[in-house]
């Protein structure tokens, strides 16, 4: 009985970090990266040699266990306001010690540090920079007024950047996707404030919410979303296959959301909003796959 007990107690463990780590970001992150690679960047090379790539999986693989730590880091400084507005989430990321969480993030940024050396030392500069930028987020700018957010949103998307650099590849329409991800991403944040609102306030973090109301950053939430269509308007008119219609359906999409948000005051109506956001999110990272797909003449 008490060597199941320690089985059971051991699958618990790893559910906690999985949920440390927010596994299902990482997965999606990992899919993101080959797709983009597969359809935007070089889609003239063929999956098989994109997985047989070495430098390309050392990418995604240093991506992957950096953005794992980052999310530690980030758990371990917010596990006060996490107490408040997610006591069973906080309960179950607790089954790993905060002492096995700093080794975890320790282990995991020099891991992703080996990996970039097996590159170059571009690569080497870019997840060093990467890894403190995620660090000095999580210690000090996550609690500051509007830069939080803009920080947040744009460490998102420097893998999906770096992986521009990586393929030599500085289009236009690469610039677009990074505009659109980043709105969404920004909007996605705002959303997450909305959510965790009381316990910024007890923790005196300068969140949107705190600083104004719930009413102005709805406001600022749907001047996001506003801002978003304009790369969806200029992504809607290139030459990316069956993709155009996710763009094409993006604004409705977003303007139902914002309807949403502004006919409920229901503080769960911020975490339905938050998971649609997300659904969209890995929809337009699956929908790559249709830039292959021309329209038929």
């Amino acid at each position: 009985m008490n060597v199941f007990k320690l089985n059971d107690f051991k699958i618990y463990q790893l559910l906690s970090f999985f949920s440390i780590i927010r596994g299902y970001n990482i997965i999606v992150l990992i899919l993101a990266q080959y797709m983009t690679a597969k359809y935007i960047f070089n889609p003239i090379q063929s999956w098989k040699s994109l997985f047989f790539d070495k430098n390309f999986l050392f990418i995604v693989l240093a991506t992957a266990f950096s953005t794992s730590a980052g999310y530690i880091i980030n758990n371990f400084f917010d596990s006060p306001k996490d107490k408040i507005n997610r006591p069973k989430k906080f309960f179950i990321e607790n089954l790993v010690s905060q002492k096995n969480q700093l080794f975890l993030y320790i282990f995991l940024n020099v891991f992703s540090i080996i990996l970039a050396s097996q590159i170059s030392f571009n690569a080497i500069i870019f997840f060093s920079i990467y890894i403190l930028g995620i660090f000095i987020y999580s210690i000090s700018i996550k609690r500051l007024f509007w830069l939080s957010n803009i920080f947040s949103s744009i460490l998102m998307i420097m893998p999906f950047l770096a992986l521009s650099v990586y393929f030599k590849t500085f289009d236009y329409v690469i610039f677009y996707f990074a505009a659109y991800l980043f709105f969404l991403i920004f909007s996605r944040d705002i959303i997450k404030d909305l959510e965790s609102f009381k316990g910024d306030w007890v923790s005196r973090y300068r969140t949107l919410p705190v600083v104004y109301s719930n009413y102005i950053t709805k406001f600022i939430f749907s001047l996001i979303i506003i801002l978003t269509f304009i790369p969806t308007y200029l992504l809607i008119f290139e030459d990316l296959g069956l993709m155009n219609y996710y763009f094409i359906f993006s604004i409705p999409y977003l303007i139902i959301v914002v309807l949403i948000l502004w006919s409920y005051n229901k503080s769960k109506i911020y975490l339905i909003i938050h998971n649609l956001l997300k659904v969209w999110i890995l929809l337009g990272v699956l929908s790559t796959y249709l830039i292959s797909i021309n329209f038929v003449e």
